[in-house]
């Protein structure tokens, strides 16, 4: 007789555990991996920001269009030109500069060559009656003005934009390197003559022979300034040689002046003459008051600038004998 399977027997030889309840307080420590990571290297999976998912700039997009179609394309290490900015910027091509505006057009004119102006001055003197062969002027080809003449003369300078005595006498009034003072002291002694009445010039002490009339003075202010230096400029100044008169006495030797050496004098002693006057107000153009009164004065005769210069020609005039003397003594 077979034996039979007893499944209660056997269930009660099994041992069944139960899976506790509650979780083990151990925290679970995961295996990393350590990875080294470069600034330059991108990582497509990495998220990007705000600024970053956007359109290459019009230059890289005509950098890449240009490697596909085989063509040169633009420097990428420049900078884009500004008619490519402004041919997508409606508004700044508006206000852009009117040279970038005919460059973009392309109605720039080229520059045309000499020989080329030269031909159309060929042709200007054949429509005038002329013939092709006769010399073209170069002061009227290729310059809106013409050039001026050969050799240049030394005072073509810009330095030299100023009347010569209005320089002259700028410079003489300056004090301290202070040269904006004094042209601002110069404008208004112009100022000054220019809406002064007319002079009433003495007949004692005339002006410079060829002087215009003293009511046309005051339309020309810097006329009225040449008039008055010039008429109590002295011709000469007295040199003082020492022990040439014997026993160690001095010898006064006159010595002619040249046009500048003459103003120089005459400017000096207008400006002692000056310091010497009292001031009508205050204020800081009261200097300049004082030498436009006193330049009218000059006009009219009645400064002490006229008794100076007479008593250095009567000095010339009576030491006009020792114009013969020479360090070696008298010329023979």
């Amino acid at each position: 007789m077979s034996t039979r399977l007893n499944l209660f027997g056997a269930s009660r030889s099994l041992v069944i555990r139960a899976r506790p309840s509650i979780t083990s307080h151990q925290s679970r420590i995961l295996p990393v991996v350590s990875r080294r990571g470069f600034a330059d290297e991108k990582d497509p999976k990495a998220p990007k920001g705000p600024n970053e998912d956007v359109l290459g700039h019009v230059s890289e997009e005509a950098a890449d269009m240009s490697n596909i179609m085989g063509e040169t394309g633009p420097d990428l290490g420049q900078g884009t030109p500004v008619q490519d900015i402004l041919k997508r910027d409606k508004e700044g091509r508006d206000k852009a500069p009117e040279v970038i505006k005919e460059e973009m057009d392309g109605n720039k004119a080229d520059s045309t060559s000499f020989a080329n102006l030269l031909s159309l001055g060929q042709l200007e003197s054949i429509a005038a009656g002329g013939h092709g062969t006769d010399p073209v002027t170069v002061d009227t080809v290729g310059h809106k003005y013409g050039l001026p003449d050969l050799p240049l003369p030394k005072n073509a300078n810009f330095k030299y934009r100023y009347d010569p005595i209005v320089a002259q006498v700028t410079n003489l009034l300056m004090k301290d390197g202070k040269l904006s003072v004094a042209q601002r002291n110069m404008s208004f002694i112009l100022n000054h003559l220019r809406t002064a009445p007319p002079p009433v010039p003495n007949p004692a002490r005339p002006l410079l022979p060829g002087a215009p009339p003293p009511t046309h003075l005051p339309l020309n202010p810097i006329g009225y300034l040449t008039v008055a230096i010039d008429s109590v400029a002295p011709l000469l100044r007295i040199r003082s040689q020492r022990g040439a008169a014997g026993g160690g006495a001095a010898l006064q030797i006159p010595v002619p002046l040249g046009l500048r050496q003459r103003r120089r004098q005459a400017v000096q002693w207008i400006l002692d003459a000056a310091n010497k006057r009292k001031s009508r107000g205050s204020g800081k153009n009261q200097f300049a008051l004082r030498v436009a009164d006193e330049i009218i004065n000059v006009v009219e005769g009645k400064s002490s600038v006229w008794e100076k210069r007479q008593l250095a020609h009567k000095t010339g005039t009576s030491a006009r004998a020792n114009l013969n003397y020479r360090p070696g003594g008298f010329r023979r």
